[in-house]
């Protein structure tokens, strides 16, 4: 168990594991490592195979398929869990898309049906399982989500994504104000460039991960293992009183110009 981090006795979903890669893997083990028990979903039945040898090394958790765009889908999850827990500590939210077409386009020649695409996997997702999980969590809970340095600055070929994720931010304050009342916390942390499957969409990104680098002031870049330290914390009670926040995991970068 992690040095002075304690999540025994909590119940978390995981939503979004792709593979050995995936922030939400990242989040998983340390979580795991504190303690937690444990809920995964992945996306895509293509997905299966690299998530499914992951599990031994996270208690054996029950793992499930859910594609956030299927309402069904997504209800049953809840439902299980319901069945299964019949409660819910955390939900961490790990998931996000867009057209690669839209993607790697300006902003202003995006299509209509790439953005409301983009904005539904990747924004309005996290707060359809906020209501879900509300009545899961009579007694408070915490409710995470994965943003990037893109939603507050213009970062070069991120282009889409950057109106997404300010959005999700958003979305992350009003929760938390709605939800505060019932002890429920809302984050999103922000990590900083991290090679993932999502992030191989970016176009030119293992250039922004030298120049995290060299340029940040820790002069080194994140690993999921750092995500999921500030994840466990958030989380657990130790950061019971704090809730609407975006905390950057970045090495420092979102502070230079």
């Amino acid at each position: 168990m992690i040095a002075n981090l304690s999540l025994a006795g909590k119940k978390g979903l995981i939503a979004g594991i792709a593979n050995e890669h995936s922030i939400a893997y990242g989040c998983a083990r340390i979580c795991h490592q504190a303690g937690a028990e444990l809920v995964l979903t992945y996306g895509h039945p293509k997905a299966e195979p690299h998530v499914r040898p992951l599990a031994p090394g996270l208690g054996d958790p029950e793992l499930w398929l859910l594609d956030v765009r299927d309402d069904g889908q997504l209800q049953a999850v809840f439902d299980r869990i319901r069945d299964h827990w019949g409660r819910l500590d955390f939900l961490i939210h790990s998931i996000a898309f867009a057209p690669k077409d839209d993607l790697h386009g300006r902003l202003v020649d995006c299509s209509r049906e790439g953005f409301a695409v983009a904005m539904d996997i990747s924004c309005h997702s996290f707060i359809r399982m906020a209501k879900l999980a509300e009545p899961l969590m009579p007694d408070g809970g915490c409710l995470l989500t994965m943003s990037y340095y893109g939603a507050v600055k213009v970062v070069e070929h991120y282009n889409l994504m950057g109106p997404v994720k300010a959005a999700l931010e958003c979305a992350v304050r009003y929760m938390a104000a709605e939800l505060g009342s019932k002890g429920i916390r809302v984050h999103a942390v922000s990590p900083g460039p991290l090679e993932t499957r999502a992030a191989s969409g970016i176009k030119h990104f293992d250039a922004l991960l030298n120049e995290v680098a060299t340029r940040a002031p820790v002069r080194d870049r994140v690993d999921i293992d750092d995500v999921g330290r500030i994840a466990a914390c958030l989380v657990s009670d130790g950061a019971r009183r704090m809730t609407g926040h975006t905390v950057f995991v970045d090495a420092g970068y979102h502070i230079l110009g």
